[in-house]
């Protein structure tokens, strides 16, 4: 019965050896155009995806802008590396839109705020690290 228990303990305490406990990620959005329609929000866990592949992000919360701003705060999320997508999708169409030429007509933000030239920024250039103390961003909308 005693090597029982340690055989189950130690089946315990390797199964959860690679698991981390989740942490808060807490992110503050400004610059929306206006209050009108919806700041869609995606987080993901891996470039695969980003930024814009709804089925691809861990995470997907659309908010309410007030006074041009909004702001959520996630506090389940395992520790790892994650980059943040957001749009200000006033028409309420689920995408950012685009005039002819495929420039944005709405305004859209990246975590790290890196600049953006003829496309969106890679994964890697918006990822942030979640580690075991809370991580609080700021996206600008642009």
């Amino acid at each position: 019965m005693k090597y029982l228990y340690l055989l189950v303990s130690l089946f315990f305490t390797l199964a959860t050896m690679g698991q981390s406990s989740p942490t808060s990620l807490q992110v503050f959005i400004s610059g929306a155009s206006s209050d009108t329609g919806s700041i869609r929000i995606l987080v993901f866990s891996k470039p695969a995806g980003f930024p814009d592949q709804v089925k691809q992000a861990v995470r997907s919360i659309s908010l309410t802008p007030k006074g041009g701003k909004a702001n959520f705060s996630l506090k389940d999320l395992p520790a790892g590396t994650y980059a943040v997508a957001v749009i200000h999708d006033q028409d309420n169409n689920g995408k950012l839109s685009t005039n002819a030429v495929g420039y944005p007509t709405e305004k859209f933000g990246f975590s790290n705020n890196p600049k953006v030239y003829f496309s969106p920024p890679s994964f890697e250039k918006a990822a942030f690290v979640l580690g075991k103390t809370a991580v609080s961003l700021e996206v600008s909308l642009r």
